[in-house]
């Protein structure tokens, strides 16, 4: 907590310092009250012997008082008021004022009692001639004296923690307020970003139509790319069909820079009403070209084929690659690859990369999620992506 540190942190320097001034102002306050007994023969002593006299009685009447502040404190309060428990919280609460009064009685008959006795001498004869009041009167006494100050500090050490649970909700409220606001802007920025960036790539469209047709279709081609990886991949599975389209135009404005020189072979599936997580067939596409078309000086091929049956993708990728070349294609692309295969598709995939002299062999194989004709959203078993 930035605010009222002392009040509120919850670093254990400021939590001890908060609750030693808290008892030692409170023993300090019922060390006072007992000097003022209307005790005639503690009345008769002078006001420091008097405070010598009543601080071990009043030491000892703090352990009733801890135990029912405590209790409530971190037992009832968090456990069962914060909630909602109210029933239970207020058995919990009878049942431990009780335990207290139980604690407070046996103190008293014992401990205190005998302190009493000890510290006779030191008052005056009139101890001798006072009555001495029944058994159960004692105990009714005895229960009383430590319920008084038990009940009062225990009730006010409530308020504290109700007050501070109360104050780290608002600043947690105050926090996720502000996050949303700046995930809002975030937002905002995110639509204003593409819109952008479609109407700086539809005038530099409209520019080259008349300078050079190779370069106005790659443009249109790449706005379709970036139109589908803004607005479609934000969602965690999408149609096959729109990720196959899209592996399709990549293929298309890749090929276009290598005129006729490109020796492609492409086999993709037909109309599927399979779902799939998004890009995630790409970067092994795009490695192809990287690693292996754009590197061959003479006759660069590429042969991708994906197949499904059952239910289950099966993609082989071969690309060549310039003999001898070691290929270090194995960059963050795919290693992103992998730790989305292992927590979207756990024991669903199998994928085999083998970097052979002349070529580069990509085998993987997918079990699918497959969209229920008479459903509305995919058939999806909770699989999800962490971000």
């Amino acid at each position: 907590m930035e605010h009222l540190p002392f009040m509120y942190s919850n670093k254990l320097k400021s939590r001890l310092s908060r609750h030693l001034v808290f008892w030692l102002l409170w023993f300090l306050f019922q060390l006072l009250l007992y000097s003022f007994s209307p005790s005639p023969a503690l009345q008769q002593q002078p006001f420091l012997h008097r405070v010598i006299i009543t601080s071990p009685e009043t030491l000892i009447y703090m352990l009733p008082s801890l135990f029912l502040a405590y209790t409530l404190m971190y037992l009832v309060i968090p456990k069962l008021v914060l909630p909602g428990r109210y029933v239970f919280a207020i058995l919990s609460a009878i049942v431990i004022v009780f335990l207290t009064a139980a604690l407070s009685a046996a103190l008293s008959m014992t401990i205190v009692d005998f302190l009493r006795h000890r510290n006779a001498d030191k008052l005056s004869t009139l101890v001798a001639s006072e009555p001495h009041p029944a058994f159960y009167i004692q105990i009714g006494v005895a229960i009383l004296a430590g319920l008084r100050g038990s009940i009062t500090v225990g009730g006010v050490a409530a308020a504290i923690k109700l007050m501070k649970c109360f104050y780290e909700r608002q600043q947690a409220a105050l926090v996720l307020e502000k996050e949303k606001a700046n995930a809002e802007l975030q937002m905002l920025k995110a639509q204003l970003h593409p819109h952008f960036l479609f109407n700086t790539l539809n005038n530099i469209y409209s520019f080259t139509q008349n300078v050079s047709v190779k370069a106005s279709a790659m443009i249109m081609e790449l706005s379709q790319l970036l139109r589908y990886i803004l607005y479609e991949c934000n969602k965690p599975l999408v149609p096959l069909d729109k990720e196959l389209k899209m592996i399709n135009d990549y293929l298309a404005l890749e090929t276009i820079r290598y005129d006729d020189g490109l020796d492609i072979s492409v086999q993709l599936p037909m109309v599927t009403n399979h779902m799939i997580a998004p890009l995630l067939l790409l970067p092994f596409i795009e490695n192809a070209f990287k690693h292996g078309a754009s590197q061959m000086a003479e006759a660069p091929w590429i042969s991708l084929a994906i197949t499904i049956m059952n239910d289950k993708l099966e993609m082989k990728l071969i690309n060549g690659k310039s003999i001898g070349k070691v290929n270090n294609s194995e960059g963050i692309g795919i290693v992103n690859v992998r730790k989305r295969l292992k927590i979207l598709y756990p024991d669903r995939h199998m994928l085999s990369i083998h970097d052979a002299e002349e070529m580069y062999i990509v085998n993987l194989s997918l079990e699918l999620f497959n969209m229920n004709p008479g459903l509305t959203k995919p058939v999806y078993d909770g699989a999800h992506e962490e971000i």
